[in-house]
């Protein structure tokens, strides 16, 4: 005869095994499944959107980043090369027709004038000629006035003037690229590649190296690809100019029945919801549950209003989309919707998957149970 111990302890086996399967919601899982993401929405008892992914949806929130130069940095028009800036050097060299000239030594022909600088009022100092005006001008001019004064004093003076590397007009470049540094603006680097050139290149992978120029109260971005692809992204640059590049820094967050769970960079300047998914290592072939692909995103207000066609959402709003990998249409549709910095791609597990956690949890309660009982009768 079982006694009243053995029967109360199968009694609460067999109530531990209908409480566990009535309460499925216990059960170790990734995250939330396809029905409690569902009662999120606003049409139920949530504040989130829950669409699925169609054309439509796809043509309204597949928007990659957009980064350009405003009119204020792509507008310049690009330096003279022969224009003389305040702090730019000169390099004068004078020829006399006489035996004892003013500036030439005795013996010579000539007198060298190096790295003579143009000070903060656009002046140089030229002896026997006094201040010449400088800044603005180009460097034939600054010959025809420096001639000018000095033919007075010594016959048929012929003068050369070149523009040397100064920093009269410089730009700073820093961040990933091969050497930072403050580089004059000269004939072969007036714009923003033949400077970065100038600067080693890029450090980075080209298609995630994003360029930055401060000017003033001006500032704007674009991809290093950009700069050859659009060619008026490729400004004129300006005394004082900052370029900074960087690596891309969005990421996306990937989360359930994924190979990796993690924070993921973009390794891209665009990333379709299925290349999202590959990067994480594709959906866990034994629990994934490919009808239950969600995208978890902040909508801005104007986007917002054109998916939900209503126009009297104010703000931000929370958008799940929802992909169904299973459809006729559903990889397609994966494929051409672009993921967005800061989204969360989340892949719910299967149904089976969590009923076979279900049953693994009653029949490991109900053995633990066993081996007590046979533990305290001895058997």
């Amino acid at each position: 005869m079982t006694s009243p111990f053995v029967r109360l302890a199968q009694g609460f086996s067999l109530v531990a095994a209908v409480a566990l399967v009535a309460s499925c919601a216990l059960v170790p899982r990734s995250g939330p499944n396809k029905n409690e993401i569902y009662a999120g929405s606003v049409l139920r008892e949530g504040d989130a959107f829950v669409l699925t992914v169609d054309d439509r949806v796809n043509q309204i929130a597949s928007v990659s980043e957009i980064l350009g130069f405003a009119a204020g940095l792509e507008g310049a028009d690009v330096l003279g090369s022969d224009t003389i800036n305040p702090g730019d050097k000169l390099g004068l060299t004078i020829w006399e027709n006489v035996d004892d000239g003013l500036l030439v030594p005795q013996g010579q022909n000539a007198t060298v004038l190096d790295e003579v600088q143009v000070d903060g009022a656009g002046f140089i100092f030229v002896p026997y000629a006094g201040r010449i005006k400088a800044s603005g001008n180009s460097p034939d001019a600054i010959r025809r006035l420096i001639t000018e004064k000095l033919q007075d004093q010594t016959p048929d003076p012929q003068v050369q003037v070149r523009r040397l590397a100064g920093d009269g007009s410089t730009v700073s470049v820093v961040g990933s690229v091969g050497a930072q540094g403050v580089y004059p603006i000269e004939r072969p680097t007036r714009t923003l590649s033949s400077m970065l050139a100038r600067a080693g290149g890029v450090s980075v992978k080209p298609d995630i190296a994003k360029i930055t120029v401060v000017r003033g109260g001006h500032t704007g971005s674009v991809w290093f690809n950009d700069l050859y692809q659009h060619p008026g992204n490729d400004i004129a640059l300006r005394n004082g100019d900052k370029i900074s590049v960087e690596q891309d820094t969005r990421s996306f967050t990937a989360l359930g029945s994924t190979g990796t769970q993690n924070r993921v960079q973009f390794e891209s300047q665009s990333i379709s919801a299925i290349e999202a998914i590959a990067q994480v290592g594709g959906l866990t072939a034994n629990s994934a549950d490919p009808t239950g692909v969600f995208v978890f995103r902040n909508e801005p207000e104007a986007i917002a209003r054109q998916l939900m066609a209503n126009d009297s959402l104010i703000g931000t709003q929370r958008v799940v989309y929802v992909l169904d990998l299973t459809k006729p249409n559903g990889m397609f549709m994966a494929r051409d919707f672009a993921i967005r910095d800061q989204d969360t791609v989340y892949v719910t597990e299967a149904p089976l998957t969590q009923f076979n956690k279900v049953i693994a949890s009653i029949t490991g309660s109900l053995g633990g149970v066993t081996a007590a009982r046979n533990q305290l009768t001895g058997n």
